[in-house]
């Protein structure tokens, strides 16, 4: 089932348009990786499918049937989780709690089953000892997976993570796409990361998406499935 069906879209920036006649789809239920070099409009990609952003030209549009009680539920990871400092006062566990209050209702009353998520979500990115710290005390990486945690917690039917491994090291990294992997399959959840670890991710990923510029044009997409097979943009 699609998830979100770009035709033809163009957008940009000022004048110049940075994407130029993207034709694609998402489906849902896999792991989905977009890549490029520095400057490839990665996240202006990403919320344009998601609808965050109108494009110039063209059409985005996205499964309206897939909603939860009439909202689509988004768990979003930014690149730069690393801004928390050292005076930041919320506890771990405080902040991975805050990702269950949309789904609580006005009164924010937690039941045993939250619980079982949040200790969840924070076991999923081994990070369920820290629970008391405080965040500003943690690693650049370690606040990486913690946001992770909360954007688990969420309980969302699509994860978009921008760059989620950053200050990790190679163990981590791993693990994390393993997790992210047995998610998508087990669970049946649309994940969608930027990435540049295009060697270390391409064996986890259902679908990657790359954005390639030819000379005086905008970026456009090649998309390549999970069994290595090349295909252009959809007409």
């Amino acid at each position: 089932m699609i998830l979100s069906s770009m035709r033809n879209v163009v957008f940009g920036y000022g004048d110049e348009p940075v994407l130029d006649d993207i034709s694609l789809d998402i489906h849902i239920g896999q792991f989905i990786g977009i890549t490029g070099p520095n400057g490839a409009a990665k996240t202006t990609l990403l919320k344009l499918m998601l609808g965050l952003l109108r494009p110039w030209s063209g059409t985005v549009q996205l499964n309206k049937e897939l909603s939860d009680n009439g909202k689509m539920i988004i768990g979003y990871v930014p690149q730069q989780v690393a801004s928390f400092n050292a005076g930041f006062p919320s506890k771990v566990i405080e902040l991975v709690r805050s990702g269950c209050y949309p789904r609580l209702g006005l009164f924010r009353r937690f039941t045993p089953e939250q619980d079982e998520i949040v200790e969840r979500s924070l076991k999923q990115v081994e990070m369920w000892h820290l629970r008391d710290r405080k965040i500003g005390e943690l690693s650049g990486g370690q606040k990486q997976r913690i946001c992770i945690a909360r954007a688990l917690a969420q309980q969302p039917q699509i994860l978009v993570l921008d760059e989620p491994t950053t200050g990790m090291d190679l163990d981590s990294r791993i693990g994390f796409y393993k997790l992210m992997r047995h998610d998508v399959s087990e669970h049946g959840r649309t994940v969608i990361m930027v990435t540049h670890g295009l060697e270390e991710t391409s064996s986890y990923l259902d679908t990657l998406i790359s954005l390639e510029r030819k000379e005086n044009e905008g970026w456009q997409c090649l998309v390549t499935n999970s069994c290595n097979v090349h295909f252009g943009p959809v007409d």
